[in-house]
């Protein structure tokens, strides 16, 4: 492989006009059929056959203009000091407000006064607006009412909050790449030495990020995707764009300098670190295209687009990139003082260098000596950082974490504080007594259950509002209703929508509703946006271990085929463990638990981010194994040349550490960026990969790895000699290329290194 990817380098860089066009009419395509094809992203988490999502089907089927899965608006209106909603004039301002919500999409509206929801002081009191289209579909026309809604009454002398998911548009967050880019150009420009070098890396990787984010926008227009996908391949796209490019130019500036002519060396760089390029790569593909297992659908999304985000940054690395440096020629060597490699001198040069070695050479040297004491401290340092994992809750986001002083969140704490925080979070009850000899007693019977658990002691239910209020005639309700044999009972917890208590009544609520279809031959099903929560947690628990089995043991394949070793693929497995503990730790710790949570810009704390535990075990498993490759490859290389176990992993360790910071502190900060996003996804997942690349990186990838590697020896590469025969040689190492081409790698005409 690795003279095939010398060929295409080479020729890359000799033919740089070709390729640089093919690239520009890719990018125009896209961005043509982009601007023309385009469509919406949703904000909404959906996952068909679990109990809630059914219930909305059931409705849907039964009542198609109910449309239970539109969009809603929550209008919260506040009366100034010594007055009341119930006074005249207010009353009057708040129903002329109410009628500007004059629009196509405009299901219902519930007034505070027709549905009761008035506060005891009378002084705060909301309307419900139900629309028959999800959020993403709403009209301009849509938005602009409820804004003129607030208007009205805002110029009436009334405080307004509007919140729920009618005003919710997609997320986009050129700040946080902005952070990220700047970071990445102050690293580059510190290890290349030069502006014009540090360029050539961030230029192709925002290429990458750009043609990837065309396509997935593209995309849109025939696929429905959740908002978080795009962002969250820009976010993939220009870390590993950014770095893979690091990499292989890092190793064309020595080639260069150890006097290779340029369209050779960045063959030779494309030979070899793009090898690792391209199973780093590969192994980040497998990890994100392995969210498909899961078989849900926005998992599914977010998994492939980043998968082709990094797809897209390799295939760049590979061709772009020796071609920008077609076009800089010497320009592109840089020579700053931190430059990566030390050029090839004298005799007498080269061990004046030696008397002086580098600090990864300092660093592994003192792994290596204090092995035992490191890989202890370091494992109890990551035991103890992942304690916080213990209390770890799961819940989908909603208005409480909105920034302080948006709409949402004041509309949110206006309805908790008046209401009850169960207000904010109600659940439904949808009793289908289709199949009941007597409906009216079917319905009676569920909320005799209801009634029954309401007045437990333990009961977290704060109110039951029956299928029509407020008479609680159940026969009249459900003669009432569109379809007779179908009910709906509103639930309203005590507790919050994320807190545990309410997640804890939505299976006591499913436990009482089981005997119901054995009583009456109805059925109750239990729905509610808490309830869709607790429902796609429970299936991502449940398909958690097939994933991490399945994707795990592709990528401990592909790395026993490019280490040639059993060992060192279950140490980096073993590794990353470690490193995820550190992540969702953290992120406990800051989001749940509230430490430090001001630095990111909170002022409350919340559950964790649903989705994060899957989705942070598939991408940071990926990049985990990125460093492992780039870091394991060049000790691999000294290995195979003659190096002693213990030498071979201080010298790889001195040619790789550098590049490997750089690289690390480049994906911290790409990652950073978004932490300080206001949208609480991202926030979470930029949070969330910042910490676990910092930790795997500096912890275990360039501490506790290198003192492993030490303390195994020899045995770390033991691999049985049948299983090696049955294995493809891929030659990461670039042996045969450099055989092919008649020449020793001048990178490794380097005194002997003695380790520990």
């Amino acid at each position: 492989m690795a003279w095939h990817l010398f060929r295409l380098g080479r020729w890359s860089f000799h033919h740089r006009r070709l390729v640089a066009g093919f690239w520009l009419v890719v990018l125009v395509a896209l961005g043509a059929g982009a601007a023309t094809l385009s469509g919406q992203t949703s904000d909404e988490f959906k996952l068909s056959g679990i109990e809630s999502t059914q219930a909305f089907d059931l409705i849907e089927q039964r009542v198609p203009s109910a449309a239970p899965d539109g969009a809603t608006a929550r209008i919260v209106f506040e009366a100034p000091e010594g007055s009341t909603l119930s006074d005249p004039a207010q009353q009057q301002a708040v129903q002329a407000a109410l009628a500007e919500l004059d629009s196509p999409d405009v299901a219902s509206v519930v007034d505070p006064y027709t549905g009761g929801t008035i506060s005891q002081n009378g002084r705060v009191g909301y309307a419900t607006v139900s629309y028959t289209e999800p959020s993403v579909e709403l009209s301009s026309a849509d938005t602009t009412a409820l804004e003129d809604a607030k208007q009205s009454a805002e110029d009436a002398g009334l405080g307004v909050a509007i919140g729920g998911d009618a005003l919710q548009g997609a997320f986009h967050p050129p700040l946080a790449e902005l952070i990220g880019i700047a970071v990445a150009l102050v690293v580059l420009t510190l290890t290349f030495g030069s502006l014009v070098a540090a360029g050539m890396p961030l230029l192709t990787a925002i290429l990458g990020v750009g043609a990837g984010m065309l396509g997935i926008t593209l995309l849109t227009g025939f696929v429905q995707l959740n908002s978080t996908t795009p962002a969250l391949g820009a976010m993939l796209g220009l870390a590993v764009g950014i770095d893979y490019a690091l990499f292989i130019m890092s190793r064309y500036q020595a080639e260069v300098r150890a006097g290779r002519p340029q369209d050779e060396a960045a063959g030779v760089a494309v030979g070899t670190a793009g090898s690792a390029v391209v199973f780093a790569g590969l192994t980040v593909v497998i990890a994100l295209a392995g969210l498909s297992i899961c078989g849900i659908g926005f998992l599914t999304q977010m998994g492939v687009a980043g998968a082709a985000m990094v797809a897209v940054a390799v295939v760049i690395a590979l061709t772009l990139l020796p071609a920008v440096l077609g076009f800089a020629g010497r320009r592109a060597l840089g020579g700053g003082r931190l430059s990566l490699q030390k050029p090839r001198t004298s005799d007498g040069e080269e061990a004046r260098h030696a008397r002086t070695p580098t600090a990864g050479r300092r660093w592994a040297d003192l792994v290596t000596r204090f092995r035992w004491p490191v890989v202890v401290a370091g494992v109890a340092l990551a035991a103890v950082a992942s304690i916080p994992v213990a209390s770890m809750q799961l819940a989908l986001p909603d208005d409480s974490t909105k920034p302080a002083g948006s709409d949402a969140r004041v509309a949110f704490d206006l309805i908790s504080e008046n209401f009850g925080p169960g207000a904010n979070g109600p659940l439904v009850v949808v009793v289908d007594t289709a199949e009941a000899a007597d409906p009216t007693t079917a319905v009676q019977a569920a909320l005799g259950e209801l009634t029954e658990l309401q007045g437990r002691p333990d009961s977290d239910i704060a109110a039951v509002v029956p299928p029509q209020a407020p008479t609680g005639d159940a026969a009249a309700a459900a003669a009432a209703l569109p379809d007779p044999q179908l009910a709906t009972i509103t639930v309203i917890p005590a507790s919050g929508p994320s807190d545990e208590a309410t997640k804890d009544l939505v299976d006591t609520l499913r436990s009482t509703f089981s005997s119901l279809p054995d009583e009456t031959g109805a059925r109750a099903l239990v729905t509610g946006q808490t309830a869709v929560g607790v429902d796609i947690s429970q299936e991502l628990s449940d398909v958690f271990p097939l994933y991490l089995v399945i994707v795990v043991g592709l990528a401990f394949v592909l790395l026993i085929v490019v280490f040639r070793s059993l060992l060192v693929p279950l140490k980096a497995a073993l590794g990353f463990l470690l490193s995820v503990g550190i992540s969702l730790g953290a992120t406990v710790a800051v989001f749940q638990w509230g430490w430090l949570n001001g630095l990111l810009g909170l002022d409350t704390t919340s559950p964790v981010l649903f989705i994060l535990p899957i989705l942070l075990t598939g991408i940071l498993f990926g990049l985990a194994m990125d460093y492992e490759v780039f870091l394991v490859t060049r000790m691999r290389e000294a290995y195979v040349h003659g190096s002693p176990a213990r030498q071979a992993v201080v010298l790889g360790f001195e040619h790789s550490a550098r590049v490997v910071v750089a690289a690390a502190v480049i994906m911290v900060g790409v990652f950073a960026g978004f932490a300080f996003t206001d949208d609480v996804i991202l926030k979470t997942i930029g949070f969330a990969l910042a910490v676990g690349v910092l930790a795997d990186a500096f912890l275990v990838r360039m501490t506790i790895v290198p003192a492993v590697m030490a303390i195994v020896g020899e045995k770390m590469w033991w691999l049985p000699g049948w299983f090696d025969r049955a294995l493809p040689s891929v030659d990461v190492e670039g042996e045969t290329l450099l055989r092919r081409l008649g020449e020793s790698d001048p990178e490794r005409e380097r005194e002997p290194v003695t380790a520990g």
